[in-house]
């Protein structure tokens, strides 16, 4: 891993991010891009209403123009060298970037319905599904056509498997679970950020375990740029991320973990996205089978807590401290399991 490469990309990130703010926010404002909340929420969430939403697009600018910045030090530096392995992993690095830019739009285009219908409610859930499944399929054809065939999942202690064909479905099927679990979460203020920084900051590591400096400077830009938007998202929010930024990030949590090779890990890592998503399911099943009851209080679970008694800043410590745990149980499998 290339270290002063990644520390600019990262304080470039935050910089831009976070400065951002100050033109973002107003003109969102201007614009009346303001989030509408569901009556079926938390009471004291009324106060949020009309609160900036698509937020997003300021940490999406500081990745991509940090991210341009990072790799051109690297360039610059000799530290990219383009054989069969250098080349790869640089167009892993770019694809992870594209893929979440991607998702980033789509999740604009949901957001831009919902403020300009003024509702809750977006693109349709069949309608979203499509155009994530096409950009799932994108992703895994630029790997193909970056020279990555390989259809092996590690399994730290336990060896390797190699899935074959059916790596594309489960691993598919797994980017859409958590691209959509990464949305979940962001239902407080400061929650998907904050837990994606730990996520981040983990893979900063482990792409340096692997030897894979182009992809720690996605993961460090994507970390860097929510620590940025925390800035302006912390309780109380001035902006929210809107779908626009947290399927962005779904994107960046996924492509990382795919394109380092490290899918058990990363599923051990985002386990606080898991979590949040699992809860929805089994609200939703328990709901359906006993015919109007409920599991849980509310979900997303952190709107459980919430529900509980529970001030948004303990939830965010408490998911973020949880996420921390799982992220080090992750980094530790890498080093010591492969």
């Amino acid at each position: 891993m290339n270290i002063p490469a990644t520390v600019i990309t990262a304080v470039l990130c935050f910089g831009i991010t976070a400065l951002l703010g100050f033109v973002a926010i107003p003109a969102l404002r201007k614009l009346k891009f303001g989030q509408t909340i569901l009556d079926i929420g938390p009471a004291w969430h009324k106060s949020k209403n009309g609160t900036p939403t698509m937020g997003g697009v300021m940490f999406i600018a500081g990745v991509v123009i940090s991210f341009a910045a990072g790799i051109a030090i690297m360039w610059a530096s000799g530290a990219i060298i383009m054989d069969d392995v250098g080349s790869q992993n640089l167009a892993k690095a770019i694809s992870a970037v594209v893929m979440a830019l991607m998702f980033g739009f789509v999740g604009f285009v949901d957001d831009l319905i919902k403020v300009k219908k003024k509702q809750n409610e977006g693109l349709k859930p069949m309608q979203k599904i499509i155009m994530q499944v096409l950009i799932i399929a994108a992703f895994f054809t630029s790997h193909v056509i970056a020279g990555d065939t390989s259809t092996v999942i590690n399994f730290p202690f336990l060896g390797q498997v190699d899935f074959g064909i059916f790596y594309y479905i489960v691993m598919g099927l797994g980017i859409l679970y958590l691209v959509n679990a990464v949305n979940l979460t962001d239902g407080i203020d400061g929650l998907c950020s904050s837990v994606t920084l730990v996520y981040c900051g983990a893979y900063v590591l482990i792409c340096s375990l692997v030897g894979m400096g182009e992809m720690g400077l996605v993961a460090a830009a994507a970390g860097a740029g929510c620590l940025g938007f925390m800035v302006w998202n912390l309780h109380p929010a001035k902006v929210m991320m809107g779908d626009t930024g947290s399927m962005f990030l779904g994107g960046i949590v996924t492509a990382v973990g795919i394109g380092t090779g490290t899918e058990f890990v990363m599923v051990i890592c985002c386990a606080v996205y898991i979590w949040e998503a699992l809860s929805v399911m089994i609200q939703m099943t328990y709901y359906k089978l006993t015919k109007g009851k409920r599991l849980f209080k509310m979900t997303p679970i952190h709107h459980s807590f919430e529900m509980s008694g529970w001030k948004e800043g303990k939830i965010v410590m408490v998911f973020s401290a949880i996420e921390l745990f799982a992220c080090v149980v992750g980094v530790l499998l890498q080093y010591f399991g492969n």
